[in-house]
């Protein structure tokens, strides 16, 4: 398999990468490589890689019956804002959607490196909480618990 460059690749190459290698490649990257990456031209296409996967990796018997809205904002935009994303789960499914969408049960907020860290289960998000590097608002339990409705691939 060849090796991708997150910072070079294409929207089209990094929305190819499947989730298992996704993940290898973000956990073997220092904090210093994920925040170049991040303010380079393909955080975007990054971002929006992990959301649109969220639906195929969750896991409906995790979640039991769970019906939530979730708005997610990664912070550190070159341009000063953050990529907001809506995530849903409802009837055993999960959805995501760019923007912020409707009422949140939850609402998280984190920099693009602590995103990461909890996207590939690398960092304990409740330290993180505790710690002040995710801000959330809302249901704490299921800030607690929403890693748990994903199988996250092994690097």
């Amino acid at each position: 398999m060849t090796e991708i460059d997150f910072t070079t690749a294409t929207p089209e190459q990094i929305a190819a990468v499947e989730p298992g290698e996704f993940i290898r490649i973000v956990k073997e990257m220092s904090d210093k490589d994920v925040q170049q990456v991040m303010e380079s031209a393909n955080r975007e296409p990054i971002i929006e890689a992990i959301f649109r996967r969220m639906p195929e990796l969750f896991r409906p018997d995790r979640a039991g019956s769970t019906t939530a809205t979730t708005h997610w904002s990664i912070t550190g935009r070159p341009d000063g804002g953050a990529d907001e994303w809506t995530v849903r789960f409802a009837d055993g499914t999960c959805t995501t959607v760019p923007g912020h969408e409707g009422d949140s049960t939850l609402t998280l907020a984190m920099t693009p490196v602590d995103f990461t860290k909890v996207i590939t289960k690398s960092g304990n998000p409740v330290m993180m909480f505790m710690t002040g590097k995710i801000k959330a608002k809302g249901d704490l339990g299921l800030a607690a618990n929403i890693a748990n409705f994903f199988d996250i691939p092994k690097a």
